[in-house]
Formats: structure tokens, C-alpha cells, sequence
């Protein structure tokens, strides 16, 4: 178990962009083993080397610290996106002078009430341990992650110009509120850029146009025009700073797990605010035939995601998802410990309140 979580790890904290490659090439392996075109002890050999590759990518990490001569310190919201504006940055050329800095929270889930103390954070991660099924990350290690990322912050230099790149979504705007308030003892001067809203100024027509959901789906290339494309216009005087720190310090007053982006603001909502949304997604679908009404559980959240106008993160709806089964309103075949392991289908004394009370 300790392996699988050092490589856990090492995987989660790489972008989409950054493993795709690593991907390929251990597909393309498999592929030439399947078909006796390579030895297998020249196949495991070069798995090996991938592996110590990935492995030793923390110590790799070093090379997106801040340093006293960048000139530039980036923070972005969430893994995927982290990867996507590091390749953005090295296609730029501007490694040397840009730096990255992480925060890896998704804020639209879990409580967040005092998490800027050791308590509050002790809170979250017991949430996530309880309830979202990939969530092994012990208490050390998250409390590990956020003194590291303190430590980040403290090691911006007073002339760089740091950039906080956020979206219309509860998870980077809660983000952005964070890192504001994690800079607050900081001089630097500070803008705010959303880099979706960049994005589809950039590319978007009237025959062909895309709206992401958040930063993370914006490929590397497009990146790269937007960071050359800022204007200052996203640069925030110190009242507009003061401001959002504080927005940052009510959320953390909330006691709720789910959070969603309304009207310019991040608001609370109920745990079960998407479980109706579930559920008519779930009667929407027609599971194969065969399966005797049961769909697997991927495929709803597969699509409760594409339809979703939020950013919310499959993780939560496998927990509503549950939710669901342990109150009695959905059954199972199979195995809750990932959503691949299982089916659902509706209750069918649910099916038959439901009909009665709709007069059918």
C-alpha cells in the first residue's frame, strides 16, 4: 500500500498534459510485447527506466520554485491546469524567469471551514478520507502539502510580479480568495487573469466556439497566446486585494461541503443540491439490454459531468452517488470502491411513489 501511494503521488500531481505522453509511450510498449516485436526483458527495461523517471519528478518539481531572479510567479488552481501552463511556459521559453505555484484543492467540495489552521485542515482531510473513495492521503501529508506550499509563497522575491489565474467556476475562484489571502503580508504587485475568459475572447466566432468550464481544459498552445496577449488590465489595487481576502476569510466561516459559482459570487449550497440532477440523468439513460436495468455508475457520472454548467469534479457525484444507495434510493450490483466496480438503477418502490404522486 505505502508503494501504491508514493506513486498516487507522484501521478496526481501531474496535468493531463503531462502524463498523455507517458501514456503513449507505455501503451506503445504493450503493444510491441502483444505483438513479439520487442524481447520482454528489453520491454521491462525500458518500463523500469519510465518508472524511475516518474519517480524521481519531485526532485524535477525544484525547477518551478520561485528563486530570487524570476521575474514572474504564477498560481494557478488544480493539477490539470498546473500542467497545461507548464507546457504553455516552456513553449515560451520563459522557464528561467516564470515560476509555477500549485494550489491542488478543489474548493467547490469538501469543508473548508478554518483551513487555514491545523484543525480545520485535520477536518478536510477526514472528510475526504470518509467519503471520496480515491482520497488516501493521510493527515501528514496534507498538512505536509500545505506548509510546503506556505513555504513557495514566502520564497517569492519583493520584484516579481505575480500573476493568480482563476475561471468561473466555485473551485479557482475560492482558489484565487485562498492564495490573496495566503499573500497578504506580501508587496508584490498582484493581478487576477481568467484564463477562460482570455481564451474565448481569443479563439471563440460565431460558427465555432468553446466555453470551458475551467482552466484545466485549455490546451497548452492556446495558453501561451494568453499569457502573451495580457494587458494589465487584471492588476488589483490594494482595496480590491483587501476585499477578497476577506471573501476568502468569510467562506472559511461556512460550514457546508459543496459550492458553486453564482452570479460573481461563490455560494454554499446543500451536499445533495445535485442528487435530483442525478436522478434525471439516471431515468434519461437507457442501460444495455441485459443488465436488467442497471447502468453502470460510470457512464451516469460520465454524463451528469458533460451536461453539468459547473465545474464540480467526478469525485463528488460518486459520492452523491452513494449517498443515493445508502439512503435506500438507488440499488447496486457490485462493489463501491470505484465507480468502474459497479451499477445502479432506481429503487423500484421509488419508482412506484414517484409515479402515485404524479397521478400516474
Amino acid at each position: 500500500m505505502k508503494d501504491f501511494l508514493a506513486i498516487k503521488k507522484v501521478t496526481d500531481r501531474l496535468g493531463v498534459e503531462e502524463l498523455k505522453p507517458y501514456l503513449r509511450f507505455i501503451l506503445a510498449e504493450i503493444q510491441l510485447i502483444k505483438e513479439q516485436e520487442e524481447p520482454l526483458e528489453a520491454a521491462a527495461s525500458k518500463l523500469i527506466e519510465l518508472y524511475d523517471e516518474l519517480m524521481g519528478l519531485q526532485e524535477k518539481r525544484a525547477e518551478w520554485t520561485p528563486v530570487p531572479t524570476c521575474t514572474h510567479v504564477h498560481i494557478v488552481i488544480g493539477d490539470s491546469f498546473a500542467g497545461g501552463m507548464k507546457q504553455a511556459l516552456r513553449g515560451l521559453g520563459c522557464t528561467e524567469t516564470h515560476k509555477l505555484i500549485t494550489l491542488r484543492e478543489n474548493y467547490a467540495i469538501g469543508p473548508i471551514n478554518g483551513l487555514d489552521s491545523p484543525e480545520g485542515r485535520m477536518a478536510r482531510c477526514n472528510w475526504f478520507r470518509n467519503h471520496i473513495t480515491e482520497a488516501f492521503e493521510a493527515y501528514d501529508e496534507f498538512e505536509e502539502e500545505y506548509i510546503g506550499l506556505l513555504d513557495q509563497l514566502e520564497q517569492i522575491p519583493e520584484q516579481a510580479e505575480v500573476m493568480v489565474w482563476t475561471s468561473g467556476n466555485a473551485c479557482e475562484q475560492a482558489g484565487m480568495r485562498h492564495a490573496l489571502y495566503l499573500l497578504r503580508n506580501k508587496r508584490n504587485s498582484i493581478s487576477v487573469n481568467d484564463a477562460c475568459a482570455i481564451c474565448e475572447k481569443l479563439y471563440n466566432r460565431p460558427d465555432a466556439f468553446i466555453t470551458y468550464r475551467y482552466s484545466g481544459e485549455i490546451p497548452s498552445e492556446k495558453l501561451q497566446e494568453a499569457i502573451v496577449r495580457l494587458d494589465g488590465k487584471g492588476k488589483l489595487c490594494p482595496s480590491d486585494i483587501t476585499r477578497l481576502e476577506r471573501e476568502w476569510q468569510i467562506l472559511t466561516e461556512q460550514t457546508g461541503i459543496l459550492r458553486i459559482w453564482q452570479d460573481s459570487t461563490v455560494l454554499e449550497v446543500p451536499a445533495e443540491y445535485y442528487d435530483h440532477y442525478l436522478l434525471e440523468k439516471l431515468d434519461n439513460l437507457k442501460p444495455s439490454a441485459g443488465d436488467n436495468g442497471f447502468l453502470k455508475s460510470a457512464r451516469l457520472i460520465g454524463e451528469a459531468i458533460g451536461y453539468c454548467e459547473q465545474y464540480i469534479g467526478a469525485s463528488y457525484f460518486e459520492y452523491r452517488l452513494r449517498e443515493l444507495i445508502y439512503d435506500g434510493v438507488l440499488e447496486i450490483k457490485g462493489v463501491p470502491a470505484a465507480m468502474r466496480y459497479y451499477s445502479i438503477r432506481r429503487k423500484q418502490r421509488y419508482r412506484q411513489v414517484e409515479a402515485r404522486e404524479c397521478g400516474l
